[in-house]
């Protein structure tokens, strides 16, 4: 626990810093998801990457509700649920736009379920949920790129992997486990 304590102080000096990365980077997907042609067969990943935006925002929401976060992590928490948000959105609008009808989110009692939120004990707990829900994303994320048809979109997973990869690098230090010391952390 003195580690995730410890950890918390560079998790929340860490967080404005990683919080002006990804809005900098929302500016740029902004752009990427203007430039982008959906194809057919691209509506399928981007609709199973909506689930995953859908799956983010509820985890968050409900271990925010749980009284178990500090009230920085919390902070921090919503603000990657912002992030989760923003590419909910951006992903809804690419499937409209190509006629299709967005994944609608599963019901709270569905997510507490199948990401066993109820056995959370603690604020390690939460930390140790996200981090694994963020690194997971990440790696989904990359491993889409290759079936995608268009390169604006193949540009939008790539972004929005990369501010994955921050929500996972920055959960990963306040739970004070190290970064791991082999090469492709997210394949």
């Amino acid at each position: 626990m003195n580690q995730l304590k410890g950890g918390r102080r560079n998790f929340l000096t860490q967080a404005g810093v990683a919080t002006l990365g990804v809005a900098t980077a929302g500016l740029f997907t902004g752009k990427a998801v203007a430039a982008t042609t959906v194809r057919p067969g691209d509506v399928g990943v981007i609709q199973t990457a909506l689930a995953l935006e859908h799956e983010g925002i509820a985890a968050y929401r409900i271990a925010g509700k749980s009284g178990l976060l500090s009230p920085g992590t919390l902070k921090l928490a919503l603000v990657f649920m912002g992030h989760h948000q923003a590419h909910r959105d951006s992903l809804a609008r690419l499937v409209a736009t190509a006629g299709g009808k967005p994944v609608e989110p599963k019901t709270d009692s569905q997510y507490i379920a199948e990401l066993k939120l109820g056995s959370l004990k603690s604020e390690g707990d939460v930390v140790a949920l996200a981090t694994m829900l963020e690194r997971g994303a990440a790696s989904a994320y990359i491993g889409q790129i290759q079936a995608l048809k268009d390169p604006g979109l193949a540009k939008l997973f790539a972004s929005i992997s990369a501010d994955e990869a921050i929500h996972w690098t920055t959960l990963n230090n306040a739970a004070g486990t190290p970064i791991p010391t082999s090469a492709y952390v997210f394949g």
